[in-house]
């Protein structure tokens, strides 16, 4: 079977416009949560969120070509672009032209959904924006990234909610060990700060709202007193290469991306089963995929979205999965520092988790002062403080909306 790497990183997150800078925040265990300043949040009861901040897209891409693209899709091309340099391919036309794109988006432009509705209905329903659907449709994205680049291979949009960028990551690993591409850009990207969209997820109780005062502490996985998960934005995107691909033409290499996992609890539109049972089989189908018994693994990047429910069904997960080893497994939440990125968070965190297993750092669980043991939450979550160790081997989890479970498993590379 073909072996995939990682040969390229990008990202736009909340704590900072580069990989570099997100890392940098993560290993400081740093907040990128505040006050929404993107419009007025006065008659919600949300009034934080993970936002992207000082983001000028002309630094990436055409000005005139990103005022005609809603957010998401300016965090992704922009994503792209950090991640094709970093690989050096950026101009590499004989590479691009054959190369792949699969990009995770769980909603798309809805704030573009929400500002031209309002101003149908002022108009009296008579003036649309024609831009309105090529801005808001969630593969706007993918395709303005193949615009960009010259990429003229499969093109593809992966929606499967909160694991979208994870499944992402898992279809371009195939494409790749296929043998049908040798070079895939494969992520996610997400924006959906508006006000429509939070007080959506508002009304399913589904959001962090109680630490007004102090909007760093309100994303507390593990922890007793979590009152929900906090809405944030960006996209993640890497280069995925086939290993004697990237050898050949002197690639910096990262990691492997070594096997894929998923599965679909087909019990709840919203909630995990409590059982763990599906999430589990995911996870244990990567580790099978990449030819890893659970011992091997070091780091378990969590979903940990700083809910009741999730957290406390994941961690059950995790002990079904990875059985007497889940007690010596270090796991953290890094959505604790983040936020949920929705479509993009499972593409930024495969980032955060190949820097983990390339640089020797297990990050932190920020907010993290009182576990939730008597709810099931007594694994070692590194509260607080991040681990400066070898990570051979690490894993990391999405769980959607719809019952929907990506897993990836990111190792160094042997003979590099």
């Amino acid at each position: 079977m073909r072996r995939v790497v990682i040969t390229g990183l990008g990202a736009v997150t909340p704590l900072g416009n580069s990989v570099e800078e997100t890392w940098a925040a993560i290993k400081a265990g740093k907040s990128g949560i505040a006050l929404i300043d993107r419009y007025d949040t006065t008659p919600s009861n949300i009034k934080y969120a993970g936002q992207v901040k000082n983001f000028e897209a002309e630094k990436y891409m055409d000005a005139q070509a990103a005022r005609k693209m809603a957010l998401f899709t300016r965090y992704a091309v922009a994503a792209a672009k950090m991640a094709l340099d970093d690989a050096g391919l950026t101009g590499n036309a004989d590479v691009l032209a054959k190369a792949g794109i699969y990009l995770g988006v769980g909603i798309g432009g809805f704030e573009v959904i929400e500002n031209n509705c309002i101003k149908w209905y002022e108009s009296g329903k008579k003036r649309v924006n024609p831009m309105t659907i090529p801005q808001l449709i969630p593969n706007e994205a993918s395709g303005n990234i193949a615009i960009a680049f010259g990429i003229h291979g499969p093109c593809h949009t992966i929606a499967t909610a909160c694991s979208s960028g994870t499944d992402a990551l898992g279809d371009a690993l195939d494409l790749i060990r296929s043998g049908r591409r040798d070079v895939c850009l494969a992520g996610g990207a997400e924006s959906a700060i508006n006000g429509f969209t939070i007080d959506s997820f508002a009304a399913l109780q589904a959001l962090s709202r109680a630490r007004v005062d102090d909007p760093t502490k309100a994303c507390r996985p593990f922890d007793k007193d979590r009152d929900g998960f906090v809405m944030s934005e960006g996209s993640g995107v890497l280069v995925l290469e086939e290993y004697e691909h990237a050898k050949a033409r002197g690639a910096k290499i990262y990691a492997e991306l070594a096997g894929y996992g998923s599965s679909n609890d087909a019990y709840h539109l919203t909630a995990p089963n409590p059982d763990g049972l599906q999430g589990a089989a995911a996870m244990t189908e990567a580790m099978n995929d990449a030819g890893i018994k659970p011992e091997d693994v070091v780091y378990y990047n969590a979903h940990g979205t700083s809910t009741h429910k999730n957290d406390s069904g994941e961690t059950q997960m995790v002990k079904i999965a990875f059985g007497d080893a889940a007690k010596k497994l270090h796991i953290s939440s890094t959505k604790s520092m983040t936020g949920h990125m929705l479509g993009a968070t499972g593409a930024v965190e495969a980032i955060i988790t190949t820097k983990a297993v390339s640089e020797g750092f297990v990050p932190p669980t920020i907010n993290l002062d009182n576990p939730d043991i008597e709810g099931g939450c007594d694994l070692d979550y590194t509260p607080n403080k991040g681990i400066e160790m070898n990570v051979d081997c690490a894993m990391s989890a999405t769980l959607g909306f719809g019952g929907h479970n990506g897993v990836v498993v990111i190792r160094k590379v042997s003979g590099n």
